[in-house]
C-alpha cells in the first residue's frame, strides 16, 4: 500500500463514495484496516460527500465541527424522526385494529337481531300455514272433536290467514338475504382485521427499532483495531521466540 501516493488512496474513497459503492460503515470498516486508511477515512471531503449523498437537505458550511461529527449529528437526527414516524404508524394501525374489531361486533349484532327476526317470523308463519290448513279442513267431513279444535285455532286468528303468510315469506325472504350480506360483510371485514394485525406484527418488528447508532460503531471498530494490533504484536513477537 505505500507504493501509492496518498492522492491515489484519497482519489479512490471519494469515487467508492460518489458511485455509492462505499457508506459510512464501509468507511469505518475501512478505517481499521491499516494506519494510512485509518487517517484518510477521518478526512472531511470523504464526510462531506456522505453528507451530501445520504442528507442532501443538510449544510456543511456553516458549522465549525468536523464533516464525520456532523453526520453523526445528522444521522442520530435522521434516526430519531423515522422512530417518531415508526411509531405514528403504528398507533394509526393500532387504531385501525380497534375500528375492524367494533366493526365486527355491530355485524355480529345485526346477524343475531336478523336470526331471532328470522326466527320469530318462522314460527308465526308456520302457525298461519295450520290455521290455513285447518279452514280448509273444516270444508270436508272429520269427527267433531278435531273439527272443534280446528274451528277453535280459525277463530282465535284476528288477521287473515292467507294474506298474513304472503307478507311473512317475503319477509323471512328478506330476513335470509340480509343475514346472508351480513355474513359476507363479516368475512370481509375479518380478513381486513386479520391483515391489519399481521401489518401490525410487521411493523413492531421494523429493523429500525435495532438499529445501531454510529457512535456504537465507532465504539465496535475501535476495539477491533486494538485486537487486531494485539495479534500483530503476537505474532511479531513470536518471530523472534
Amino acid at each position: 500500500m505505500s507504493s501509492l501516493p496518498i492522492e491515489l488512496w484519497t482519489k479512490i474513497l471519494e469515487i467508492g463514495i460518489q458511485d455509492c459503492g462505499l457508506s459510512y460503515k464501509d468507511l469505518c470498516c475501512i478505517s481499521i484496516s491499516c494506519r494510512l486508511l485509518h487517517r484518510l477515512s477521518v478526512e472531511d471531503s470523504l464526510w462531506n460527500r456522505l453528507l451530501s449523498s445520504d442528507f442532501p437537505s443538510s449544510s456543511t458550511s456553516s458549522s465549525s465541527s468536523s464533516s464525520k461529527s456532523l453526520y453523526k449529528l445528522r444521522f442520530e437526527r435522521d434516526k430519531e424522526r423515522k422512530i417518531a414516524a415508526h411509531r405514528r404508524v403504528v398507533l394509526r394501525k393500532e387504531s385501525q385494529i380497534l375500528e375492524h374489531s367494533r366493526r365486527l361486533h355491530d355485524i355480529q349484532t345485526c346477524v343475531s337481531q336478523e336470526k331471532l327476526k328470522a326466527i320469530q317470523t318462522s314460527t308465526e308463519l308456520s302457525h298461519l300455514r295450520r290455521v290455513r290448513e285447518a279452514s280448509v279442513a273444516l270444508n270436508v267431513w272429520q269427527p267433531e272433536v278435531v273439527r272443534g279444535r280446528q274451528k277453535q285455532m280459525v277463530e282465535q286468528c284476528v288477521v287473515p290467514a292467507e294474506s298474513r303468510i304472503r307478507t311473512l315469506e317475503m319477509e323471512l325472504r328478506l330476513c335470509k338475504q340480509h343475514i346472508l350480506g351480513l355474513e359476507k360483510s363479516y368475512r370481509d371485514e375479518k380478513c381486513r382485521l386479520d391483515n391489519a394485525k399481521e401489518e401490525l406484527e410487521s411493523l413492531k418488528s421494523h429493523p429500525l427499532q435495532n438499529h445501531k447508532p454510529v457512535g456504537g460503531g465507532e465504539n465496535e471498530h475501535k476495539v477491533k483495531r486494538k485486537m487486531l494490533k494485539s495479534c500483530n504484536n503476537c505474532e511479531y513477537n513470536s518471530q523472534f521466540v
